[in-house]
């Protein structure tokens, strides 16, 4: 059993999810993505981040979601510690769920080209390609992704 729930992005079990994630990142791509989110950026009534938690309550993965414009989200920090089948799935679900109650209408998202599991993850889930948007323009090495939110 996986649940999600709203959390500190600041609390210990986050902070130990953000430096797995971190590591896995630099080992993948050679760059940990520390660059591009900042803590602060949850601080907003329209951000989110949460905690997936197994069955006894230890913090398995991690996510958040963060505005662009009034009607696109940008997911961020999307991290599965692949302890359990279905982690990614119940953190995605959550957030678009989320995303689309707090009223957006779209999600965006930025992986690298090599990271093919995350590539392959977000396109297995509804997700297209689109042009690379803020400060991934002119990146060769990024990938940029859509959603749009549907009931």
């Amino acid at each position: 059993m996986i649940t999600v729930e709203k959390s500190d992005p600041l609390s210990p079990d986050s902070y130990s999810l953000i430096e797995k994630l971190s590591a896995e990142l630099a080992a993948i791509t050679g760059d940990s993505g520390k660059s591009n989110f900042a803590i602060d950026s949850m601080d907003g009534d329209r951000s989110l981040w949460v905690l997936a938690r197994n069955k006894k309550g230890d913090a398995i993965g991690c996510g958040a979601i963060r505005p662009i414009t009034e009607n696109i989200a940008e997911l961020k920090r999307m991290f599965s510690d692949r302890s359990i089948p279905g982690v990614g799935k119940a953190l995605l679900n959550f957030l678009e769920k989320s995303a689309k109650n707090m009223g957006y209408a779209e999600l965006w998202l930025e992986t690298r080209n090599v990271n093919h599991k995350a590539v392959n993850f977000y396109k297995n889930n509804g997700y297209v390609s689109i042009e690379n948007y803020g400060p991934y323009i002119g990146r060769e090495e990024a990938v940029c992704f859509s959603k749009v939110l549907r009931d």
